[in-house]
């Protein structure tokens, strides 16, 4: 290799030392090589051979040519040992430089391995892998696809599938909102991941996503069901694709994202809330915002969009003397000014709001363990006729979800217990020992009946049925 290295200083001493007769050497040498080719042929030293991986304009004009040129020869050893070239090893290997103009020659064996790193690629494996994950369809789901929303609901009562692969604590778990995607599950954690589940059928890990540098507070379903939408403490909110799992939108909002909300009927606009009195929305195509809602509050708990997108309530973590005013806030969204600030009078926060899916109502996860029922129409008056009662929340962010026809409110609560009630009445249906550690969602099937899923402080993700 050292000769190979040194080629144009070994050629000079060459030239140097056989200046005279380096014409007559050349001359010989190729009528040898000529004479033995012709009498003894040998197919792996021939220059044909030798340019198989070259171009045809190459190997064209290396023909023209009655004998190689003379650095090839020198690195053959046609000079010195012109008489030895028969006698040459058939499997020796070929110098890795070639003369300016020529395309180097990659040996086969090297061309293999190259090809099968590309193909063992992990990132590649993924890709083809989750690219699958929106073709697919649950068998089991596809069996109530034509039923109404009505037969969906109901109490679940045994354990179907108990998922373990988060490393910290699960905010939350949601269904995929697309009837015929419906088996799939997203859930963030505080491990800074956000993963997509089969929770119906195998309980397995189609996909994990590493978009943010901090833990992953809140995330959700886009409403197409392609895309996803997250919320992180490293002050970034993002859009990933499910399929690649590339980010779509990046944005940076300076302050940790407590929530994120997309726009029902814009699926181009999301809202970011957390650490801080500003609520912004970012419009994805351009990547910038372009409504900012302010109020004097310090951090902003949960955002839930009325019916039609038109107004939208905001959640604060307010505790000062005058918080009665400020703990719920009606916004219009278009002009981004506040309708009502008077709708909670006590002096608890809400961690989470939920809309009812038929009726012109949602409720208010409240840390007085209870949940409020208000009206989503103006003037947001709340009922003070009916509460949930029965949970406890005590400083953790539990979750409350309606069912897909609305008549069982489900909730979390930090005794690690899954509480379902009767809307209309506000009864106690039934209450399940889901999990040991606070319970923090319970999200409820839209297709499959009496199904829902359920995660807790402690990583762990139950489906019930």
């Amino acid at each position: 290799m050292s000769t190979l290295v040194a080629y144009e200083d070994s050629e000079s001493e060459d030239e140097s030392n056989d200046q005279k007769g380096s014409v007559v050497v050349q001359e010989e040498s190729c009528r040898q090589g000529d004479e033995q080719a012709r009498v003894t042929p040998n197919p792996e030293r021939t220059e044909l051979d030798y340019h198989q991986h070259m171009s045809e304009k190459d190997n064209r004009s290396l023909q023209k040519k009655s004998c190689l040129p003379a650095p090839q020869q020198k690195m053959f050893g046609l000079q010195t040992l012109p008489f030895m070239l028969p006698s040459v090893p058939t499997n020796s290997k070929r110098p890795s430089t070639v003369p300016s103009g020529v395309r180097p020659y990659i040996p086969k064996r090297q061309r293999l391995v190259t090809c099968g790193e590309k193909e063992d690629n992990p990132t590649q494996r993924v890709h083809n892998k989750d690219g699958q994950i929106l073709s697919e369809v649950s068998s089991q789901v596809k069996l109530h696809l034509s039923q109404k929303p009505a037969a969906a609901a109901g109490i679940p009562r045994r354990l179907l599938l108990n998922v373990e692969g988060h490393q910290g604590p699960v905010n939350t778990v949601q269904w995929c909102p697309v009837p015929q995607r419906s088996h799939l599950l997203l859930s963030a954690s505080m491990d800074k991941t956000f993963k997509v589940w089969d929770g119906v059928e195998s309980g397995r890990c189609l996909r994990v996503y590493t978009c943010h540098s901090g833990a992953v507070r809140d995330a959700c379903w886009t409403p197409c069901g392609r895309q996803l939408l997250t919320g992180s403490f490293d002050g970034t909110a993002v859009v990933t694709d499910v399929e690649t799992g590339l980010q779509t939108v990046k944005s940076d909002n300076q302050f940790k994202v407590m929530c994120v909300a997309s726009h029902p009927s814009n699926s181009e606009v999301f809202l970011c809330g957390g650490y801080s009195s500003l609520v912004k929305a970012w419009d994805s195509r351009c990547c910038k915002v372009v409504k900012v809602y302010k109020a004097g509050i310090q951090q902003t708990l949960d955002i839930l969009f009325l019916r039609g997108g038109l107004d939208l309530i905001t959640s604060s973590d307010c505790v000062s003397r005058d918080s009665a005013d400020r703990t719920l806030i009606a916004w219009d969204f278009q002009t981004t000014a506040r309708v009502s600030n008077q709708i909670y009078h006590e002096r608890y926060t809400c961690p989470s709001l939920a809309l009812h899916p038929q009726e012109d109502s949602f409720v208010a996860q409240t840390n007085g363990n209870y949940m409020a029922v208000f009206s989503s129409q103006r003037p947001y008056r709340m009922n003070k006729r009916r509460r949930y009662e029965g949970h406890k929340v005590e400083g953790y962010a539990v979750q409350c979800e309606f069912s897909q026809d609305g008549t069982i409110l489900a909730s979390g609560s930090s005794t690690g217990l899954a509480h379902f009630y009767d809307y209309h009445n506000a009864r106690l249906l039934h209450t399940l020992q889901a999990h040991s550690q606070p319970c923090l969602c319970v999200s409820q099937h839209s297709v499959l009946p009496a199904t829902a899923a359920t995660c807790d402080w402690a990583g762990a993700i139950k489906v019930w049925h």
